[in-house]
């Protein structure tokens, strides 16, 4: 392994692969970097070559970045409805760039996130196990 590459990925902490998640850096070295576009990843990191085959978030970020901003915009939606209540058109002029702002804006970190928690704990398919009898 070259010099670039930092401890190897059993001396990482939880901590610093979030932090290499959050940055959208390689969840080996944290130094290379895990997009080619918005949300097409790298096939390899430039730095270490850590192959990116094995990532599979699937759905996760999106749920997550789901959750988060529909608590958001509806809370914020409701307490405007309750207090001022505006009419509809306003609703749509206020709500609509939110809920772009709260999805998009953070999907790729949250991406990255679980990208680079999956390398640290070294998740895999799920097996089924023969089971003695």
């Amino acid at each position: 392994m070259n010099d670039t590459a930092g401890p190897p990925e059993s001396e990482t902490t939880v901590l610093q692969s979030a932090m290499r998640g959050l940055a959208c850096k390689c969840p080996r070295c944290g130094k290379g970097k895990l997009y080619a576009g918005f949300l097409t990843l790298a096939p390899r990191c430039e730095r270490c070559s850590l192959d990116y085959a094995f990532i599979d978030t699937g759905d996760g970020p999106a749920i997550f970045i789901i959750m988060l901003a529909g608590g958001i915009v509806v809370a914020c939606a409701l307490i405007v409805e309750v207090k001022y209540q505006p009419p509809y058109w306003l609703h749509a002029v206020l709500w609509l760039p939110l809920i772009l702002a709260t999805t998009l804006l953070p999907l790729r970190a949250m991406k990255s996130l679980l990208i680079a928690l999956q390398f640290h704990h070294k998740a895999a398919p799920g097996r089924l196990v023969d089971r003695a009898k």
